[in-house]
């Protein structure tokens, strides 16, 4: 039975008949009678499903145009005009794919067109990402979230939603609710029976850089883990390849470096192959890291120039200032110690509590090393002051315990003693439970 007010689904009829030249006796029979139509068309009798596809047959029209008045073919051409959307978002500038976007949700929403209209605000969400409009990104996706909702979509189809509102919460420095988004979907999707393939991959993916930033590396490990068996069945190469990306962290942690290295260039052959620039940029900075962890700093500085080049084309303004704070990290340990912290003081202006908290506190924590290394003791005190804030607000257990070693040897040795072991103390409870998050339980696994 069709949702809208019969009046429209009589005037429809009326319109389409007259249009074609027929009378109501053509349209009625066999099935039915002239005052059948007649009183359809005057908006006094509701149509059953059963005498709209008799209708919609004699009027030469599909089933769901008589019933909706959405054009033939509507859904599918939208789809298609938002796949030309995302490869434009791929390849080109954001701000170009956002036009095309907008226009698009436009459409969708004027014909009632939920999932499309979800897809466009999806894909308006991922455009502000890319440009570091953090909170606008935040609007859209929960748009997005709320359309798919009321339509009744299952949780496969909205998981891509769920993942973009997580990382756009990771990106904003609240990495504990970003787990909590995804540690519930993966839950509801487990317990549910719904153990969709895709959908469990993008959302264990998407939960690795919040759990290591938190210092959650057991949950990690483990959700890497469960990605990598689930991989096999995923149909989507592009959640493959993402897949890769985030594992090689993972893998990094564990000293496993060769093992990292070859996953990166699985992922950048993925994503070389689908022509998404931006993604590929991520595997060349991650790349570049695995370097710098390694010890080859010239392969690492050359990886990140690479990585912050690509993105700065894509005018990918939040995401290249954060390869800027590595970038700075290895031009130190180069000796350069000077072209560093210009870099880096251009930055701070740029990343901070809301847009980028974990390297905010990165470049604070960098620009304290070489303050310390020119004997700055007061200007390197203020930096990792700066750094410990920003880290504890995003709730970054990670580098925590490091940033707490670094200013508790820097009060020891300026004989501060208490202070030194108050952040020695703090340093050390945030390492007091490692592989947890203080959200409860584990996810469920998914029967593998």
């Amino acid at each position: 039975m069709p949702e809208e007010p019969p009046e429209s689904v009589g005037r429809r009829v009326l319109r389409l008949r007259t249009e074609r030249g027929l009378t109501q006796r053509q349209v009625a029979e066999p099935a039915y009678t002239p005052a059948y139509i007649s009183t359809l068309e005057a908006g006094r009798v509701r149509p059953s499903e059963a005498a709209l596809r008799h209708i919609a047959e004699r009027l030469d029209v599909t089933y769901e145009e008589l019933a909706t008045g959405q054009p033939a073919h509507l859904a599918t051409d939208l789809r298609l005009r938002l796949t030309e959307a995302q490869r434009a978002l791929a390849t080109g500038a954001a701000s170009e794919a956002a036009e095309l976007y907008r226009a698009l949700g436009a459409e969708a929403a004027g014909h009632g067109l939920h999932a499309e209209h979800a897809a466009a605000e999806l894909g308006l969400g991922e455009c502000a990402l890319e440009t570091g409009e953090l909170n606008s990104a935040r609007g859209h996706f929960d748009t997005a979230d709320a359309l798919l909702t009321e339509a009744g979509a299952p949780l496969p189809q909205r998981a891509p939603v769920i993942r973009a509102r997580a990382v756009a919460h990771y990106l904003s420095g609240s990495l504990r609710y970003a787990c909590y988004l995804l540690e519930s979907a993966v839950d509801d999707l487990n317990t549910s029976g719904l153990h969709d393939p895709d959908a469990l991959v993008l959302l264990y993916t998407a939960s690795i850089a919040p759990y290591m930033d938190m210092g959650a590396h057991a949950r990690a490990a483990q959700a890497a883990e469960l990605a990598l068996a689930l991989a096999p069945r995923v149909g989507d190469p592009a959640v493959v390849a993402q897949m890769h990306r985030s594992v090689a962290r993972t893998l990094l942690a564990e000293g496993k470096v060769t093992e990292a290295d070859a996953s990166l260039a699985k992922a950048a052959e993925l994503y070389q192959q689908l022509q998404i620039r931006t993604e590929l940029a991520h595997c060349h900075w991650m790349r570049g890291y695995v370097h710098a962890q390694a010890g080859r700093l010239t392969d690492a500085e050359t990886e990140l120039r690479t990585a912050r080049d690509m993105l700065s084309a894509k005018r990918a303004a939040l995401y290249t200032q954060q390869v800027e704070v590595e970038l700075a990290d290895v031009l130190r340990r180069l000796g350069r110690p000077r072209e560093a912290a210009e870099l880096l003081r251009s930055l701070l202006g740029e990343i901070g509590p809301e847009r980028g908290a974990v390297h905010a506190a990165g470049a604070h924590r960098l620009l304290g090393l070489i303050a310390q290394e020119s004997d700055a003791v007061e200007e390197a005190e203020e930096h990792y002051v700066n750094a410990l804030s920003l880290l504890e607000r995003a709730g970054a257990a990670g580098d925590l315990a490091d940033l707490c070693r670094l200013l508790g040897d820097l009060y020891r040795r300026s004989g501060r003693i208490e202070a030194a072991l108050d952040t020695y103390r703090t340093g050390l409870g945030h390492r007091a439970a490692p592989g947890t998050t203080t959200l409860g339980p584990a996810p469920a696994r998914p029967p593998l």
